[in-house]
């Protein structure tokens, strides 16, 4: 038996807001500030944050499950949010994250293909995406999949520390 990748529904809501979640903490704990990291989860992967994205047309949600479906891995495509100059018919891979136990096989790629698929799709000419500075592991994985950096950077916060966001894109 393995894993399966579908797209989410609004009943996936607050299985994605707990795999944000446990996903979020995991990739940046190391760095964050305790408090402000459980508050910046709280609030940015909330149930309510991922049933809007579900119910807006112009978003798509994937969900990777085990095969007693227990959810591992997903990924949020939405309009563009970045700080860089941004086409119509451009889309963001605002989220893509897999549970450590699921790395490295090989579901971050099909995860971007599925978003990839879409995007092109809906007619869109190119894929912007923020990655951490110091996520190197995440842009190795961009850069192999075809994402290269604009040289645009975006602040995030969590709590009162700011930290910097590499924009990269990729021409579908």
């Amino acid at each position: 038996m393995t894993e399966t990748m579908r797209r989410a529904t609004p009943a996936d809501a607050g299985r994605l807001a707990l795999l944000g979640g446990a996903t979020f903490l995991t990739a940046f704990a190391f760095d964050h500030p305790g408090d402000a990291i459980v508050d910046h989860v709280t609030a940015h992967h909330a149930p309510e944050w991922y049933r809007r994205i579900l119910a807006d047309p112009a978003c798509a949600v994937w969900i990777v499950e085990t095969p007693l479906g227990a959810p591992v891995g997903y990924a949020v495509m939405t309009p563009p949010d970045v700080n860089h100059p941004t086409d119509p018919s451009d889309l963001e891979l605002k989220r893509i994250y897999v549970l450590h136990g699921w790395q490295q096989g090989g579901w971050g790629a099909k995860l971007l293909r599925a978003v990839e698929a879409e995007a092109k799709a809906r007619g869109a000419a190119r894929l912007l995406l923020c990655v951490y500075t110091v996520n190197h592991r995440a842009q190795r994985f961009y850069a192999r999949e075809g994402f290269a950096d604009t040289g645009s950077m975006q602040t995030f916060h969590v709590g009162d520390v700011p930290f910097e966001d590499m924009i990269w894109a990729k021409s579908l």
